[in-house]
């Protein structure tokens, strides 16, 4: 299609387009995902914040995780509420190029960040002694810092490779927010030179993360099976099952999303995956680290029981 076409000024997100009754079901639904989201993952950073025994490098990256959690479901959810609200929502292009640029920093972020806190728990169990001095106040703040450097390179890239195609086909994007499958199919200029740094970018963030975890797990296997005791390779292990539960939801969703190519891929198989990500998984990070950390558990009994002598009194 020619490049003079008329640009595209903003976007109508279609959203879902399923029946009324269901579609006020889910707005419902994923409003209650969206609350029990905030609420859990501010109620982790506040728990963290005020238990001198969980001011440590693991709890300190998970702080950051929730605060990342919390941030793009943000970006998300309430759009996807609108859509559901109202069937269609218009958004302009800047605001439809900075919901973009937000969401891909901090799902880059989070990325980078499970990968930083896989390389904290090899450090944890394969130099026990060292870690405190490896783990410093500076060298977690540089970690977290790089974290975000990262991904604020990917997220300027991805963005600027997205939004200088030109849009001219349509304006209606068959998506609930303005995400890089749906933006492809309103392209009227060659976008494969494009897509082609964007999928590079998300094999590099991905792999990279991966393979950090990847790593880190193998010497932590390696250091479990060298324990003697039944109870002390449980023990250890214990310490990184939840994390290694939330590795492998966020990533096997990013991977199915983003790696897998366009061909014979359905928009609708992508709103669903797309869901899964936006909505479901910050709602369970918090859970996953809360019931399966007995760190956690103890600090939130104490919160608890506070409680319940304040109101006593």
């Amino acid at each position: 299609m020619a490049e003079n076409s008329t640009s595209v000024m903003e976007f109508i997100l279609i959203g879902f387009q399923l029946h009324a009754g269901l579609q006020l079901c889910l707005f419902f639904v994923f409003l209650a995902f969206y609350l029990i989201t905030v609420g859990g993952n501010l109620g982790m950073i506040l728990l963290i914040q005020n238990d001198p025994q969980l001011r440590t490098p693991m709890y300190f990256f998970l702080s950051h995780l929730s605060f990342l959690d919390i941030c793009y479901s943000s970006v998300i959810v309430p759009q996807l509420l609108e859509t559901l609200r109202t069937d269609k929502m218009v958004i302009t292009y800047e605001r439809c190029a900075t919901q973009f640029f937000f969401f891909t920093l901090y799902a880059s972020t989070e990325c980078f960040l499970l990968a930083v806190m896989a390389y904290d728990r090899y450090v944890a169990v394969c130099n026990p002694l060292l870690y405190a001095i490896a783990m410093t106040p500076q060298t977690r703040l540089g970690l977290v810092a790089a974290a975000y450097a990262g991904a604020m390179v990917n997220s300027v890239v991805r963005t600027g490779c997205t939004f200088s195609i030109s849009f001219c086909k349509s304006n209606q994007v068959d998506f609930f927010f303005c995400d890089l499958p749906p933006l492809l199919k309103l392209a009227c200029s060659e976008t494969r030179p494009r897509e082609q740094v964007i999928f590079l970018l998300a094999f590099l963030v991905i792999t990279t993360s991966i393979s950090v975890i990847l790593i880190s797990y193998a010497f932590i296997i390696w250091a479990i099976l060298k324990i003697r005791t039944a109870g002390g390779k449980a023990k250890t292990f214990s310490t990184c099952t939840s994390h290694m539960t939330a590795v492998a939801i966020f990533f096997g969703t990013l991977i199915f999303m983003y790696l897998k190519g366009n061909m014979g891929k359905s928009l609708w198989e992508d709103k669903i995956v797309s869901v899964f990500y936006t909505v479901v998984i910050p709602m369970l990070n918090p859970m996953i680290y809360s019931l399966r950390n007995k760190e956690v558990k103890e600090a939130l009994k104490k919160v608890l029981k506070r409680v319940r002598v304040s109101q006593a009194e």
